[in-house]
């Protein structure tokens, strides 16, 4: 009698975790503090708020590392 290859479960597929996202809060100070890098011009308020916006999101969705591995820099 011949062997039947049964396809018991197809592939799971992990779920994709969602992307971290800061608070108003947090790009509300970010977006100040890169106002005042600029040294305090106004006219870029969004510009500010975006480019906060994304550099917190980046930093929140960066894979941690867990290498236990700490370098000293000489």
């Amino acid at each position: 009698m011949p062997k039947i290859r049964s396809n018991s479960s197809p592939a799971e597929k992990k779920p994709k975790k969602a992307k971290a996202q800061p608070t108003q809060e947090e790009i509300a100070l970010r977006a100040y503090h890169i106002y005042l890098e600029r040294g305090s011009t106004p006219g870029d308020e969004l510009a500010d708020w975006l480019r906060a916006e994304r550099e917190l999101t980046e930093q929140l969705n960066q894979p941690s590392r867990k290498s236990g591995v700490v370098s000293i820099a000489a």
